[in-house]
């Protein structure tokens, strides 16, 4: 079987993300960050995925992003917001996946694994620059010239395949494969005990997708 690292941050589209790599016939390595971020619960539902799903290994490495600051994810001077507002919003955290993907391209050569999954979209989505497909195309190509496995023409395909889809076909693939989203957490202010607020825009979306795709929210809210 082939080796996949997929990144997994404990919300609905990467646990979606995970699902599809193991239906597509891979042996899963999962990667997660404790990177400063105020919303750490979810690493527990990172933690609980993984183990869920039976990945081989699951890792969070640490590397704390709340020293550069910036966002309102790993800064606690800057609110959340809980009203959609124009342009990339606050909880942009920059430079996120290009480091994420930089740690999975590491492990992916140490495994010698032929490819890499990340459940970023670009339909219902924030905004953010690194979801875009341009990003994912210009990675691509770095990834072909940084690495050994490139140089010696194996490639390590970099794969995002909910690039596309946005939150209710999430929804309804996850189903199909048998996600168990109430072990999920997608909140930016979900509180210790993993319930969500409700208000900010992943809570949001998250919300739309669900009703969207006609399936029962098993998100714990706290409003």
């Amino acid at each position: 079987m082939s080796k996949a690292v997929t990144l997994l941050s404990g919300g609905m589209d990467s646990a979606t993300c995970l699902a599809i790599a193991i239906e597509e016939g891979n042996d899963c390595y999962a990667l997660s960050f404790d990177y400063g971020q105020r919303h750490d619960v979810e690493l527990g539902a990172a933690r609980r995925i993984a183990a869920h799903m039976g990945v081989l290994e699951h890792r969070i490495l640490n590397i704390d992003l709340g020293q550069l600051g910036g966002s309102a994810l790993t800064d606690g001077s800057i609110d959340v917001p809980e009203q959609p507002g124009e342009g990339i919003p606050v909880t942009y955290v920059p430079a996120r996946n290009t480091i994420f993907l930089s740690y999975a391209l590491a492990w992916a050569e140490v495994l010698e694994a032929d490819s890499i999954y990340l459940g970023i979209n670009a339909i219902d989505y924030s905004g953010y620059p690194d979801c875009r497909p341009e990003y994912l195309e210009a990675y691509q190509r770095m990834a072909t010239l940084a690495t050994r496995r490139g140089i010696e023409g194996a490639r390590l395909d970099i794969r995002a395949p909910l690039l596309d889809s946005g939150k209710a076909e999430i929804v309804r693939r996850g189903v199909a494969l048998g996600v168990d989203f109430s072990l999920t957490i997608s909140c930016y202010q979900a509180d210790a005990q993993g319930a969500a607020c409700g208000r900010c825009d992943a809570c949001r979306l998250r919300r739309a997708g669900f009703e969207a795709a006609g399936v029962d929210d098993p998100t714990r809210y706290r409003t």
